[in-house]
């Protein structure tokens, strides 16, 4: 089994807003990078979204280290999920899990591989942290380059709308 070092990032101009993520592999000698984004997105999702990328741009299963800055992509996958799945992705609080289809992805792309968890602080001068940082950053610049502020708006308010909480039906 191979083993492969992954370090992943993400953010948002503003939260929610413009978002990228990206990550770092590495196998022996081989580097690669991948980033991407979205024009209205929380911080949170991609963070998720770069170890799902990551994972998933896998071709075979590996031993993988993954490092992430996110606690709570640390804490998710490691501590919460268990118990998310156990009680139909709710959380204890008996509330819908948040990002749930995100959290299933990451959950089945990491089910492939054998992976290692670690959490590393963010803009501390780990180097392959700080080129996913930039290259999120980048993905983020990108996406305001290609969308007017308009469009922008609206696809901010068409998240925020999706994610108020839905109250069932007294009917």
């Amino acid at each position: 089994m191979k083993s492969i070092r992954i370090h992943t990032d993400g953010g948002c101009l503003g939260n929610p807003g413009p978002g990228g993520w990206a990550a770092v592999l590495q196998y022996g000698e081989h580097r690669r990078e991948l980033s991407g984004g979205e024009p209205a997105t929380t911080n949170n999702r991609m963070e998720l979204t770069a170890a799902i990328q990551a994972l998933s741009s896998l071709r075979e299963p590996c031993a993988v280290e993954l490092f992430t800055d996110s606690t709570y992509v640390r804490n998710g996958i490691t501590q919460w999920i268990r118990g998310w799945r156990a009680r139909g992705w709710v959380t204890q609080q008996k509330e819908p899990v948040k990002n749930e289809d995100l959290w299933r992805a990451l959950d089945a792309a990491a089910a492939l591989h054998k992976v290692s968890w670690q959490w590393l602080r963010g803009h501390s001068g780990h180097p392959e942290n700080e080129r996913c940082d930039v290259l999120a950053g980048a993905a983020i610049q990108e996406i305001l380059a290609r969308h007017s502020p308009a469009h922008l708006q609206a696809c901010l308010k068409e998240l925020q709308n999706s994610q108020k909480p839905r109250h069932p039906s007294l009917f």
